[in-house]
């Protein structure tokens, strides 16, 4: 699988942002609209419900061809059949997650800073999800603006997505900075034509 061109367009799709869709709708949404890579991350499903929905979501990706990814949990990520996990500065360390992953396995970090990105592919990351690029309600982190995005792409060889404040006005901008492509939440799942605002980010993308 060529990572860099899967997470040209890597969505999370968002109960809340996205309701009244679920999960699932949201994900054909994306799919349907060509979205690249979705990842299922949500913090307050019980255990058994988030497997049954990652399931689902593994099974749309993979007939659509796109790569899906779990954040944080190792357990949901493989029992669900996913391509990969993602995990944060404060999730389970990377060592220890490649220690149970399957073969082929692909691991995403995050990071916000040039040691951050290093210190990943020193660990063997197959990618890096960088930001937040803008201050973002769904992100806490300090933004770093496209100078600091661009520092922390360009500090490894590893593929990246830019995740934090991402619109359609200043997504050409953001590309620009050596990233991959672009992860979003609200701007595409909180419109109502989660379809058409997926092509329209696909467009500027691919420019």
């Amino acid at each position: 699988m060529n990572i860099a061109r899967s997470i040209r367009l890597y969505v999370i799709p968002d109960r809340k942002i996205g309701a009244p869709k679920n999960l699932v709708e949201q994900t054909r949404e994306l799919l349907a609209g060509g979205a690249t890579a979705i990842q299922l991350r949500d913090k307050e499903l019980s255990g058994r419900k988030l497997l049954e929905t990652a399931t689902e979501m593994a099974r749309l990706c993979k007939e659509a061809g796109a790569l899906f990814i779990v954040n944080d949990r190792l357990d949901i990520a493989i029992l669900s059949g996913a391509h990969g996990l993602h995990i944060g500065q404060s999730d389970i360390p990377l060592t220890e997650a490649k220690k149970l992953s399957p073969p082929s396995f692909i691991i995403g970090v995050s990071a916000q800073t040039m040691e951050e990105a290093r210190l990943a592919e020193k660990q063997g990351a197959d990618y890096l999800g960088i930001g937040a690029v803008f201050p973002t309600s769904t992100k806490e982190a300090e933004a770093l603006g496209l100078t600091g995005t661009a520092r922390v792409a360009s500090a490894t060889s590893l593929p990246s997505v830019a995740i934090g404040g991402i619109n359609l006005e200043n997504a050409a901008e953001i590309m620009k900075t050596g990233v991959n492509g672009l992860s979003l939440i609200s701007a595409i799942v909180g419109n109502s034509d989660i379809k058409g605002q997926t092509r329209k980010f696909l467009e500027i993308i691919g420019r």
